[in-house]
Protein backbone atom coordinates (compact mmCIF):
# COMPACT_ATOMS: atom_id res chain seq x y z
CA UNK A 1 0.00 0.00 0.00
CA UNK A 2 1.52 3.15 -0.95
CA UNK A 3 0.91 6.10 1.34
CA UNK A 4 -0.52 9.52 0.22
CA UNK A 5 2.90 11.21 1.69
CA UNK A 6 6.01 10.30 3.33
CA UNK A 7 7.11 11.77 6.64
CA UNK A 8 9.75 13.69 4.94
CA UNK A 9 7.66 15.15 2.07
CA UNK A 10 4.47 16.56 4.09
CA UNK A 11 4.61 20.19 5.50
CA UNK A 12 5.41 19.65 9.02
CA UNK A 13 2.62 19.30 11.22
CA UNK A 14 1.15 21.46 14.10
CA UNK A 15 0.65 18.16 16.26
CA UNK A 16 0.52 14.93 16.18
CA UNK A 17 -3.07 14.57 16.08
CA UNK A 18 -2.59 16.44 12.29
CA UNK A 19 0.19 14.39 11.32
CA UNK A 20 -1.55 10.79 11.60
CA UNK A 21 -4.18 12.07 9.92
CA UNK A 22 -2.73 12.81 6.84
CA UNK A 23 -2.07 9.17 5.97
CA UNK A 24 -4.48 6.52 4.95
CA UNK A 25 -6.85 5.22 7.52
CA UNK A 26 -4.62 1.80 7.79
CA UNK A 27 -1.58 3.62 8.19
CA UNK A 28 -3.48 6.08 11.06
CA UNK A 29 -4.50 3.13 13.39
CA UNK A 30 -0.47 1.45 13.08
CA UNK A 31 0.01 5.08 14.05
CA UNK A 32 -2.13 5.63 17.08
CA UNK A 33 -1.44 2.49 18.25
CA UNK A 34 2.60 3.57 18.60
CA UNK A 35 1.33 6.15 20.19
CA UNK A 36 -0.83 4.49 22.65
CA UNK A 37 2.00 2.23 23.76
CA UNK A 38 4.58 4.79 23.98
CA UNK A 39 2.17 6.70 26.11
CA UNK A 40 1.24 4.10 28.44
CA UNK A 41 5.04 2.92 28.65
CA UNK A 42 6.05 6.90 29.39
CA UNK A 43 2.88 8.51 30.36
CA UNK A 44 5.02 11.37 31.94
CA UNK A 45 6.42 11.98 28.19
CA UNK A 46 5.65 15.03 26.90
CA UNK A 47 4.36 14.61 23.03
CA UNK A 48 5.25 17.33 20.23
CA UNK A 49 6.35 17.54 16.77
CA UNK A 50 9.87 17.40 16.18
CA UNK A 51 11.99 17.15 12.48
CA UNK A 52 8.55 16.92 11.42
CA UNK A 53 7.74 13.52 13.11
CA UNK A 54 6.18 12.92 16.23
CA UNK A 55 8.16 12.94 18.99
CA UNK A 56 7.90 12.37 22.98
CA UNK A 57 10.28 13.87 25.24
CA UNK A 58 10.96 12.82 29.35
CA UNK A 59 14.17 14.17 30.71
CA UNK A 60 15.31 15.16 26.40
CA UNK A 61 13.83 13.34 23.45
CA UNK A 62 12.90 9.87 24.50
CA UNK A 63 11.85 8.43 20.77
CA UNK A 64 10.23 9.80 16.95
CA UNK A 65 8.36 7.40 14.86
CA UNK A 66 7.06 8.16 11.11
CA UNK A 67 5.26 6.62 8.91
CA UNK A 68 6.83 6.14 5.68
CA UNK A 69 5.89 4.44 2.01
CA UNK A 70 6.56 0.76 3.09
CA UNK A 71 7.24 0.88 7.15
CA UNK A 72 6.94 3.20 10.15
CA UNK A 73 10.21 3.97 11.45
CA UNK A 74 10.43 4.10 15.48
CA UNK A 75 13.68 6.45 16.47
CA UNK A 76 14.70 5.40 20.23
CA UNK A 77 17.94 6.55 21.49
CA UNK A 78 21.03 3.84 20.96
CA UNK A 79 20.79 3.17 24.66
CA UNK A 80 17.52 1.63 24.00
CA UNK A 81 17.79 -0.17 20.98
CA UNK A 82 20.96 -1.48 23.15
CA UNK A 83 18.85 -2.58 25.89
CA UNK A 84 16.13 -4.67 23.90
CA UNK A 85 18.45 -6.15 21.21
CA UNK A 86 17.22 -9.59 21.51
CA UNK A 87 13.75 -8.05 21.59
CA UNK A 88 14.71 -6.09 18.38
CA UNK A 89 16.58 -9.16 16.66
CA UNK A 90 14.11 -9.69 14.20
CA UNK A 91 14.13 -6.22 12.73
CA UNK A 92 16.11 -4.09 10.63
CA UNK A 93 17.68 -1.84 12.64
CA UNK A 94 20.05 1.12 12.67
CA UNK A 95 21.94 3.78 14.95
CA UNK A 96 19.25 4.75 17.07
CA UNK A 97 16.38 3.18 14.85
CA UNK A 98 14.50 0.38 14.52
CA UNK A 99 12.13 0.04 11.54
CA UNK A 100 9.87 -2.70 11.32
CA UNK A 101 9.15 -3.76 7.90
CA UNK A 102 5.72 -5.01 6.73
Amino acid sequence: MLLKETASSMNTPKDVNEYIAAFPAEVQQLLQRVRTTIQHAAPDAEETISYAMPTFKLHGILVHYAAFTNHIGFYALPSGNEAFRKELKAYKTGKGSTVPYR
